[in-house]
């Protein structure tokens, strides 16, 4: 558990895990945003990589998607290899090229994959992944330079989430990894980036238990809602459910 949104302290994600599951690495000294996010994705690539090498399954909750950079580290420090199945309503596929508004939370895929500004996956040590090896379902709110830069990237845009229902996932290890906001809002409201539309509780529990019954889920990821809108529990209820459901 990473209770932050970028380097902003959330401690009301604190309370979604035991405290010894909550990593939260000392701040003090770090002078800039970019001192912050590499302590704490640097944390989090060690607990992942610890995780692996004990036999466990590592699962992270986190209040953004920059955070995948440190689960990518730890795992690429454990020398697996995994295909990447992202489950976003939107792409976080932009670069400081393509970006309307600058927001580094809408970037950390496109810097996964070698593109944009690479300052992250340094500060961790992580080499990009191929493009080749990860999904994109169902990003359907995309920025327009950001669209075109999906469409020339190499990686696999389902914009039908259903389409993963009805063939079998790539060979190998998967690393799921689960913006919240990707639910319709109608049924997971307290998000900070809603999109109309998108996937029902429903339909996206059926497509999580297909992905957990290949036994193959190695690694998982969640990035939450924010606490402060969700006054009456039920977006929180309803994501840790799926959440549940996906490991399985």
């Amino acid at each position: 558990m990473v209770s932050y949104f970028l380097d902003e302290n959330v401690p009301e994600l604190a309370t979604l895990v035991e405290p010894a599951q909550v990593i939260d690495p000392s701040l003090a000294s770090c002078d800039s945003q970019q001192e912050r996010l590499a302590a704490i994705h640097g944390a989090l690539a060690d607990s992942v990589a610890d995780a692996v090498n004990r036999g466990d399954r590592p699962v992270s909750i986190a209040g953004d998607c920059c955070t995948t950079i440190g689960v990518a580290a730890g795992l690429q420090r454990s020398g697996i290899s995994t295909t990447l199945i992202w489950f976003d309503a939107h792409g976080d596929f932009n670069t400081c090229e393509t970006t309307p508004s600058g927001f580094v939370g809408g970037m950390p895929l496109a810097m996964l994959v070698g593109l944009g500004n690479q300052s992250m996956l340094n500060a961790v040590g992580l080499q990009p992944i191929l493009a080749e090896q990860v999904i994109l379902t169902d990003g359907r709110d995309l920025d327009p330079g950001e669209r075109e830069l999906v469409k020339g990237s190499g990686i696999l845009h389902l914009p039908d989430m259903g389409m993963l229902l009805g063939a079998e996932p790539p060979d190998g290890p998967l690393w799921i990894h689960f913006d919240t906001d990707i639910l319709d809002p109608v049924e997971a409201p307290a998000m900070n980036y809603p999109a109309s539309g998108g996937p029902r509780v429903k339909q996206l529990e059926a497509v999580f238990r297909r992905l957990a019954g290949t036994g193959r889920v190695a690694a998982v990821s969640m990035s939450t809602w924010n606490p402060q809108l969700d006054e009456d529990g039920r977006t929180e209820t309803t994501c840790m459910a799926l959440l549940q459901t996906l490991l399985g």
